[in-house]
């Protein structure tokens, strides 16, 4: 609106100085018969006087049949001052608009001899307040006029420019949430086909990505099905073959030791140099089975596998305080959800133990409506500018967008929060 605004007032200003430029030279075409007329009314009556046996007789016999005409008048000498044009009958026009026509000075005198003595004038003082009130009347309506015109565009630049900008603040609108991953709510189509196009476009564009995404989750869930058989054959091979590889160096051991001595071997003696490694190895090899493939979620159920996590971490860190929340509906979920829940809280607690430093932790799992939530606090060091995913993490984000959820590490009021949101969907077991 501002252009247009800046037109009318370029227009108004435009006309303002062709009146000024014009209005002296029509005032004085208007009024030039006028002005001849009382010449010749002065030289007529002159001539007249001239000729008169009786000239004042004559001249008062003129004075009374010219009236009180305030154009042409006659005026004895030193009745009256000559007004200005421009001074008589303004009525209610703006000085500033008089000022703005600079009436000319049209006024004449013609002097009136009786021989030789100056008996009087004959005055020629034209009314210009006609002329000045039809000028004003047309900048009136000039003014008027641009203004209905341009509050006339005004208005339907607002309503054009709104029925334009509403779709593609639509359009906006619909691109963020594509942006966000959500691809199912479509853009209407409205506003001027090029616009009604462009969001045809974009939720074909839509489609396409739901269809990839979706391939993209499904690919995922192969995966990490994939990956979890792996994990559990690796595990299964590890447990029935180092099992007993074990078990007999121990006992071996246990038989190379003093025939005569009951017990175990004596500290320092080769044979119980061989058992306590044996027993490290054990130890070993469980710590791997155990991150292979967590027996405790397929045997327990998630909630005592969580449980059974936390007590370790107690063992591992006796100064930590740790607090759970655990919902008893998570052992309801089927192995696939489980296993991941599971693997989420695992992950939170190794890095909370390994690298926070804290005196605190805090484990939830909360089924809430048709989500299960999960998250892991501590009051530790925190996160480092330049933080990165891991591994572990990395692995955990590929496994939690398989299942369509989000999986998020912040930094809220003093604690390190990792936040896990799965959606249920049919991961509930029948």
């Amino acid at each position: 609106m501002l252009p247009m605004a800046a037109m009318v007032v370029g227009a108004l200003l435009l006309g303002g100085l062709a009146l000024q430029i014009v209005s002296p030279e029509q005032f004085e075409n208007e009024n030039a018969q006028a002005a001849r007329s009382a010449e010749l009314v002065a030289n007529a009556l002159n001539a007249a006087l001239a000729v008169a046996g009786n000239p004042p007789q004559t001249l008062d016999a003129f004075a009374d049949k010219l009236g009180r005409s305030e154009t042409i008048a006659f005026v004895p000498p030193g009745t009256r001052p000559q007004r200005s044009a421009a001074d008589r009958h303004r009525g209610n026009i703006p000085a500033w608009f008089t000022a703005l026509l600079e009436v000319p000075e049209l006024g004449s005198t013609h002097p009136i001899r009786i021989g030789a003595s100056h008996v009087g004038d004959i005055v020629f003082s034209p009314d210009l307040s006609p002329d000045i009130e039809e000028k004003w009347a047309g900048f009136v309506a000039i003014v008027s006029s641009s203004s209905a015109l341009m509050l006339l565009a005004a208005l339907s630049a607002y309503f054009t420019t709104g029925a334009a900008l509403r779709p593609l603040a639509q359009l906006g609108a619909g691109l963020t949430r594509m942006r966000n991953g959500d691809y199912v709510a479509a853009i209407p189509l409205a506003g001027p086909p090029e616009i009604r196009e462009s969001c045809a476009e974009a939720n074909q564009l839509a489609v396409t990505l739901r269809r990839l995404s979706q391939d993209n989750r499904n690919l995922l869930r192969k995966i990490v099905a994939v990956q979890d058989e792996e994990r559990r054959e690796l595990a299964r091979e590890l447990h029935d073959e180092m099992g007993p590889l074990l078990f007999a160096i121990r006992a071996n051991a246990t038989a190379l030791s003093d025939p005569e001595t009951e017990g175990p071997p004596e500290p320092g003696s080769p044979a119980h140099g061989i058992l306590s490694a044996a027993e490290a190895l054990q130890q070993a090899n469980r710590r791997v089975l155990e991150g292979l493939s967590p027996l405790y979620v397929a045997d327990l159920g998630l909630a005592a596998s969580v449980q059974t996590l936390l007590r370790n971490a107690r063992s591992q860190a006796p100064g930590l305080r740790v607090t759970s929340r655990l919902d008893d509906r998570l052992d309801e979920l089927d192995a696939l959800l489980s296993q991941t829940a599971y693997r989420v809280i695992q992950e939170g607690v190794t890095n909370a133990l390994r690298h926070a430093h804290a005196t605190t932790m805090g484990v939830a799992a909360i089924v809430d409506g048709d989500q299960i939530q999960l998250e892991i606090s501590d009051d530790g060091i925190g996160l480092p500018p330049d933080l990165t995913f891991g591994r572990g993490l990395t692995g955990m984000h590929e496994r939690v967008r398989a299942l369509d959820g989000t999986l998020q590490l912040v930094r809220e009021q003093g604690q390190t929060i990792v936040r896990c949101r799965i959606p249920l969907q049919n991961h509930v077991a029948r």
